[in-house]
């Protein structure tokens, strides 16, 4: 019974997201035409692209303020109360630092680093070996306390980048470095990879867990990428540093 209270509390907070979400989809879908004219032609609302976007946001809203308002039902007045009082208590920056809440932070800051910061920005190549370095690192070595480490430093990382991107440097090295996105990405699994070594040395099994992990980040970009590049004849998101080397041996141009 206890299980099922704790459950129906996180159904309060689900529900709040699942609303957020769909408000937020409503929002974007808004910004598509809902009428416009090709060719002198006028498109009438119900065949605008809008409206499956505004279908899903209003659904999953629709669902996600169904399944909070069950969750404060089921718990009643006098739990949820309790809720927000332990909401608004020291308790809750406690609980923000449990091992199972970071390693949450560790997962969202490498996906939302992934896909935002070095995707679009970095070779696609360097990207998934930094990408799977990180990842399966911070995980596989299977300790909290090597986690947090390593989490702290890809942040530090991450955060370096962020500001590089964002003061525009990239554009006046250009002039001087071929790719200075690129060799940014390099020193950062470099120095990642140098960090996670030095934290894990002296420990036999874990320096076998690191010989492992590098091995799974740098061999399956450079056998599955070349599939896609050079015989399915698809691009990469983002082709840099790594893809001009490949371009160069694949076609000899030298």
């Amino acid at each position: 019974m206890l299980e099922k209270d704790k459950l129906r509390k996180a159904d309060i907070f689900s529900g709040v997201i699942f609303i957020l979400f769909g408000f937020w989809i409503i929002s974007q879908a808004l910004k598509m035409p809902m009428k416009d004219s090709w060719g002198g032609v006028q498109n009438v609302w119900f065949v605008s692209p809008a409206l499956f976007p505004l279908l899903v946001g209003a659904v999953i809203s629709t669902l996600g303020i169904l399944l909070a308002g069950m969750a404060v039902i089921s718990v009643g007045g006098q739990e949820f109360g309790r809720l927000l009082r332990w909401l608004a208590s020291s308790q809750l920056i406690v609980f923000l630092q449990t091992n199972g809440v970071i390693r949450f932070y560790a997962m969202s800051v490498l996906f939302f680093g992934f896909v935002y910061l070095n995707l679009p920005r970095i070779d696609f190549f360097l990207c998934s070996i930094l990408f799977l370095a990180v990842f399966i690192s911070m995980f596989y070595f299977d300790d909290d306390r090597l986690l947090k480490k390593l989490f702290a430093f890809y942040l530090a990382g991450s955060i370096v980048c962020l500001g590089y991107f964002a003061l525009g440097l990239s554009e006046t090295l250009e002039a001087t470095l071929p790719y200075p996105n690129d060799w940014l990405a390099v020193v950062f699994i470099v120095s990642y990879l140098a960090y996670a070594w030095i934290l894990i040395r002296q420990v036999p099994a874990l320096r076998k867990k690191y010989r492992t992990s590098l091995v799974l980040a740098v061999v399956p970009p450079f056998l599955i990428c070349p599939v896609f590049k050079y015989f399915l004849l698809v691009p990469m998101p983002t082709e840099g540093l790594v893809v001009a080397m490949l371009d160069a041996i694949w076609y000899w141009d030298f």
